[in-house]
């Protein structure tokens, strides 16, 4: 009896122990839930500010933005607008330039304005014009009265310039390719010509003509002589031009302009004093071989090329046009 008593004094003492247990466990539980979910709230709490800053900065840098493609593109694009072209010109045969013009800048000055190298050269194209020319002129060339003709043109030229081009519309469709232009060229032409001619007179084939002030005749009934032409200007360019544009970055260009150049052209010529005779004293006398006579006649030949080059040096605007295509990255 005093066993099973024991048993249930321990039994009453240990169940409340061993029955409040699981109710803790459950309070914890329940306990670590209701933490969890202040954390999480917590947690969300302390993030949401985060998510509203990253919105904040998302939205300064969109509005960062504006300005920063345009900074991005001035850098990176420097190429886009890069350009090359070749053309012809009837004064320096074939040419080329490179250049740059950028129309995108939201600058309004900087999208008006472009740079170009120019240079031009008869020399790739020196037998093709020479003979296209020659061709012109006819196999007889070209007649200047008195029997005498001008024939075997020989045209060489070449020139160098830096040029400011100035847009004044920008990018306008149409009205954006029309440019003004300004800058310095440095050339040279230089043309070459035989002159002569054939005389069938009844006095028995000979020719005469006066220069200086002096009768001079050539006998053998043919005449022949060099005429010269040499230009080496450098100076100021002026002038406009135009691009039309085709596809895909292709362009027809055509320019127009003066230089305003430092000299005129400077003339030539030779005569020879082959069958030349020249009247002194009422009597013709042979010029070739005779120094005094020879003498004269390039004193006469020079004083008369001295009153043409005077009507000349008024002339100082070399005439540059040309046309070709080009194409702008």
């Amino acid at each position: 009896m005093k066993k099973i008593s024991m048993i249930a004094l321990l039994a009453t003492v240990a169940f409340p122990v061993f029955a409040e247990e699981p109710v803790a466990t459950e309070e914890a539980k329940s306990t670590d839930v209701v933490a969890e979910v202040a954390a999480a709230e917590e947690t969300n709490v302390t993030e949401a500010p985060v998510v509203e800053k990253t919105v904040a900065e998302k939205t300064v840098a969109e509005a960062k933005g504006v300005e920063e493609p345009v900074a991005k593109k001035s850098k990176s694009s420097f190429l886009h607008g890069l350009q090359i072209g070749a053309g012809v010109s009837a004064t320096s045969g074939l040419n080329g330039f490179v250049g740059y013009v950028n129309k995108d800048f939201n600058s309004f000055w900087a999208k008006r304005f472009g740079v170009r190298f120019d240079f031009g050269t008869t020399s790739p194209v020196k037998t093709v014009l020479n003979d296209t020319l020659n061709d012109v002129l006819g196999d007889d060339g070209v007649e200047l009265g008195d029997y005498l003709s001008i024939s075997d043109v020989d045209l060489k030229a070449h020139h160098y310039a830096a040029m400011l081009d100035f847009y004044p519309f920008g990018n306008t469709w149409f009205l954006g390719g029309w440019r003004l232009t300004g800058g310095y060229y440095m050339g040279e032409l230089q043309a070459t010509a035989n002159v002569s001619g054939v005389i069938n007179e009844m006095d028995g084939g000979s020719y005469e003509f006066e220069l200086g002030g002096r009768q001079f005749k050539y006998v053998g009934s043919s005449v022949h002589g060099t005429a010269k032409l040499d230009w080496e200007y450098r100076g100021p360019y002026v002038g406009t031009g135009f691009d039309f544009g085709l596809l895909a970055g292709f362009k027809i260009y055509v320019d127009a302009g003066v230089v305003f150049t430092n000299k005129a052209a400077q003339l030539s010529l030779d005569v020879p004093f082959e069958n030349l005779k020249m009247l002194e004293s009422g009597t013709w006398e042979t010029v070739q071989g005779d120094t005094t006579l020879e003498g004269i006649v390039d004193g006469v030949v020079a004083d008369t090329l001295a009153d043409a080059q005077s009507e000349l040096d008024d002339l100082k605007f070399y005439p540059m046009v040309k046309v070709g295509f080009m194409y702008r990255f």
